[in-house]
């Protein structure tokens, strides 16, 4: 069964050293399967704005571990009392 993956990655801007968050989704077969389909979503830094081209190439990003991400079609309707 197919899923979809959330990726992040922070690392530092090279305008002013803030935080940048980039970000891309991507698709799994199973929980042990490479990624595949990895579409980026794009990088920005938090502090000044300025988007990046990209990441850290001294290797010094953080990486987090994929989350299940579900697209907004996806999603079912909470219903609300």
């Amino acid at each position: 069964m197919k899923k979809q993956y959330l990726n992040l990655s922070v690392y530092r801007c090279d305008r002013c050293a803030g935080p940048v968050v980039s970000g891309s989704l991507s698709v799994r077969e199973n929980e042990i399967s490479k990624a595949t389909d990895i579409r980026q979503m794009g990088s920005f830094c938090l502090s000044c704005g300025y988007p990046q081209d990209w990441e850290d190439e001294a290797g010094h990003a953080r990486r987090f571990p994929p989350v299940e991400w579900q697209s907004a079609a996806e999603l079912q309707p909470v219903s609300r009392i």
